[in-house]
């Protein structure tokens, strides 16, 4: 099954669920092992253009996604769920998505503001163009760099909090939420 249905995910929403997870738990593990080395270490430019070529990745994944979810909408929630539960649902994943398109570009902004003028080699095949960044190009790339730090962190709390409700629809529910997001078998024999 490709496309997702009423009850639930098909194989392309599998896959983007968790190729996005597997790409975005990197790129949180990669940027915070690396702004804690000095920029002298030999490996630091490497990191930071590994990080910034992950984040297009991510940022034209979730565009993708997205995309996809327009002309596939996700299956329903359990009847059963409190209502507070599906708002609380509804909010961690639209932050999620939100987060999914704010951290990339906030970083590509970063790095366009910058006053280095480093040039992003996405995976050391293509250069991508800075961003134009209208008026005072060190307080822009100030506050951009305190809200992609801070978004980070955000999303990592939306992750620990979306993990502990997939545990929580699984051990304690005993519902089909986490095993539809699993595989397209288990999601229709359950």
């Amino acid at each position: 099954m490709i496309k997702n249905t009423r009850s639930a995910y098909g194989a392309v929403a599998i896959l983007f669920h968790w190729v996005m997870a597997l790409l975005i738990l990197s790129m949180l593990g990669l940027g915070l092992y690396m702004v804690r080395l000095p920029q002298s270490d030999p490996a630091a430019f490497t990191l930071f253009q590994l990080h910034k070529s992950i984040g297009f990745v991510v940022l034209a994944f979730a565009v993708l996604r997205l995309a996809w979810r327009a002309v596939n909408p996700s299956p329903r929630l359990p009847a059963d769920m409190p209502l507070w539960e599906k708002g609380v649902a509804h909010l961690g994943h639209t932050g999620l998505y939100a987060l999914m398109f704010l951290l990339p570009l906030s970083g590509w902004l970063v790095v366009s503001a910058s006053p280095w003028g480093i040039p992003t080699i996405v995976f050391n095949l293509f250069e991508m163009p800075h961003l134009p960044v209208p008026g005072d190009k060190a307080q822009t790339e100030a506050l951009a760099a305190v809200f992609h730090e801070y978004a980070a962190y955000f999303l990592i709390l939306l992750i620990v909090g979306h993990v502990g409700a997939a545990f929580k629809h699984h051990f304690i529910a005993r519902d089909e939420t986490l095993k539809r997001m699993v595989s397209v078998r288990l999601s229709h024999t359950a």
